[in-house]
């Protein structure tokens, strides 16, 4: 009887892994030009095209590098060379209407167009810079910081 309920239990959690790893991807790689590395956790991941972005990511972008990045609500992101950003906080869940979209632009510039959250939820969505917050009211801006 302990056998059986440690096996059902076992499979339970084998089939809700890929589930929970599903959760956490927020966006991926669409297009790489030059060399774009992805730190997650203490590893540095060379950037590909269809590659997944967690949230948490750290994206850095080399001289004469760009990236755009389609996350799952389908917000683009377009980063331009030696550009910095990270993944704070990401949350897309319309069946019980959460929304988060938090992401930091430490240095660089970035091109941000706005997808179902800033549509649905519009105060969902902060890009963090280190000297401002801005606040998505409109569908399109750059942010450039030195």
């Amino acid at each position: 009887m302990k056998n059986l309920l440690l096996a059902i239990i076992l499979t339970m959690v084998l089939f809700t892994l890929p589930a929970m790893a599903q959760e956490k991807h927020v966006a991926i790689f669409k297009d790489i030009t030059g060399s774009i590395e992805v730190l997650r956790g203490n590893e540095t991941l060379q950037a590909t095209s269809g590659m997944q972005l967690l949230q948490s990511d750290k994206i850095h972008s080399y001289e004469e590098s760009s990236a755009g990045i389609v996350f799952n609500d389908g917000t683009l992101l377009t980063l331009g060379e030696s550009t910095d950003i990270e993944i704070n906080l990401y949350v897309f869940k319309p069946e019980v209407q959460k929304y988060a979209f938090d992401l930091n632009v430490n240095k660089g510039q970035a091109i941000y167009s706005s997808g179902k959250i800033g549509k649905l939820s519009p105060e969902s969505v902060d890009i963090r810079t280190p000297r401002a917050v801005v606040g998505v009211r409109g569908t399109r801006f750059i942010v450039k910081v030195d």
